[in-house]
């Protein structure tokens, strides 16, 4: 049976121990710092309860396995939805819409402890849909496409001020496309053309009234010049033979007898 030498034993323990030893020391000091990225602010928090203000970014120290480092976004961050509301006309309407927001960097603090890291899971949803529903439910559906513009905006202004009070800033806010029943589209569409239908038929009806008060103007001109017309030729004699001259196309008669048009011999 081979001899085991004792002096190795206690070596080797020593050494494993050692390099335990190092190992621990390195996780407690890699432990002890912490990053707050760009773009982001920080926390201390110790056993649950927040120790510090909002922290820049940058390396801090803190106590290992006592302290912890929480880091908030505060960068402008893109939220989208698909909500159903109904319209004042009771129509289902389908809007997609999207956010982009910021958490305020003075009020970090603050939303970690009244809501938490999750804010925009819980704050945003909960505001928006509220508001973008009431919103819709003032126009009728019609409405809603030919004064989007005007939705949007009073969404957005709603969304602005009760954000805000909260802590968050609406950078932009837009309604992507509104998408209402295939019934009601159908519906919509058919008036649409109906619509545009009636206009040309309207304008088709100014036409025709239009060119028919030009000609009853030109006719009561024309008879007007007419009647003046007469009236001079029955009073003066020679304004009768100048309209024939104007008339005559300068070719005589291949006939004889008679009088010459126009040539008035008298006798001496």
């Amino acid at each position: 049976m081979r001899d085991v030498n004792p002096i190795n034993i206690p070596f080797k323990s020593s050494t494993v121990l050692l390099i335990a030893c190092f190992i621990i020391a390195l996780i407690v000091f890699m432990n002890c710092f912490n990053v707050v990225p760009v773009g982001h602010r920080g926390l201390f928090v110790r056993f649950g309860v927040v120790t510090s203000e909002p922290l820049e970014e940058g390396v801090y120290f803190k106590i290992p396995f006592i302290t912890q480092l929480v880091t908030m976004n505060v960068k402008v961050q893109k939220w989208e939805d698909k909500t159903n509301a109904y319209s004042k006309d009771a129509q289902v309407v389908e809007v997609i819409s999207s956010l982009n927001y910021a958490l305020k960097k003075d009020q970090v603090k603050n939303i970690f402890q009244n809501v938490g890291k999750d804010f925009e899971r819980i704050l945003i949803p909960q505001v928006f849909q509220g508001l973008m529903k009431e919103v819709i439910g003032q126009y009728n559906a019609v409405d809603l496409v030919s004064q989007r513009d005007e939705g949007t905006q009073r969404i957005k202004e709603k969304l602005t001020a009760k954000l805000d009070e909260l802590g968050i800033v609406v950078t932009n806010y837009e309604v992507n496309n509104l998408n209402f029943d295939d019934s009601f589209e159908r519906a919509v569409k058919d008036k649409v053309i109906a619509v545009e239908r009636a206009k040309e038929a309207k304008n088709k009806t100014i036409q025709i009234e239009e060119e028919a008060k030009q000609k009853i103007i030109t006719a009561k001109a024309e008879a007007e010049a007419m009647k003046i017309r007469a009236i001079a030729l029955s009073q003066n004699k020679n304004l009768v033979e100048y309209e024939a001259v104007k008339k005559w196309n300068g070719v005589l008669p291949h006939y004889t007898g008679g009088q010459i048009p126009f040539i008035n011999v008298k006798s001496k």
